[in-house]
């Protein structure tokens, strides 16, 4: 298959769809099980995304593995390779990841599977900076995190003491990259599904 970015990679992390361990913040307004439905359908949702285009090889980062059900189905009917998570926390994940992929490949890009805002033209973008000799980019989240990382050298000194979960994720970041003096650019602000608003917001944007 021919490429536009034949050196870069897009990694896609992604939980098992256990009902209980996913999009929790969306109940009690939605049961568990409505809440699992909604994770199959923004991963779906994402995978079509980075499909829309032929922009690189993409990598599903599965969490606690790739041997569930709904990560072989999502092989079977995307081009995607399955990958384990490995690591105790998001960031240790984030870094393996990139340490990975980054022996392969020139430049990656990683996201989530809840962020329905960003398109694939924000993909390309996020790609052409890399390949234009950009450091780093970021997709800043209008909650105070971010949505997209990518990189083309390991800089495992941005997944290390991070306050993951909280709005000071993209300023603790901006600070370090200013500390160190890298190129970075960055990507218009979107919005991740976290809340039920969130849901709602997705519901009324993108289904018909």
């Amino acid at each position: 298959m021919s490429y536009l970015f034949p050196d870069g990679v897009l990694l896609i992390f992604c939980k098992a769809p256990v009902a209980g361990q996913v999009k929790t913040r969306l109940q009690p307004a939605l049961t568990a099980l409505q809440a699992v439905e909604a994770h199959i359908e923004l991963t779906r949702f994402t995978l079509d995304r980075a499909f829309r285009q032929s922009l690189c090889d993409v990598r599903l980062y599965c969490a606690p593995g790739p041997e569930h059900e709904f990560f072989q189905r999502c092989a079977a009917t995307y081009p995607v390779t399955l990958h384990e998570q490995e690591g105790a926390g998001l960031g240790e994940r984030m870094q393996a990841a990139f340490a990975e992929t980054l022996q392969a490949y020139r430049h990656a890009v990683l996201i989530g599977c809840d962020c329905p805002s960003l398109t694939v033209e924000d993909l390309r973008e996020a790609f052409a900076a890399l390949s234009d000799g950009a450091d780093l980019v970021l997709g800043p989240a209008e909650d105070g995190g971010y949505v997209l990382i990518g990189m083309s050298q390991l800089q495992p000194w941005l997944f290390t003491n991070m306050p993951w979960g909280s709005n000071a994720v993209m300023a603790e970041t901006r600070r370090r990259v200013t500390d160190t003096g890298l190129n970075m650019r960055q990507l218009a602000r979107q919005w991740d599904v976290d809340t039920v608003a969130d849901w709602r917001r997705f519901q009324d944007l993108y289904r018909a």
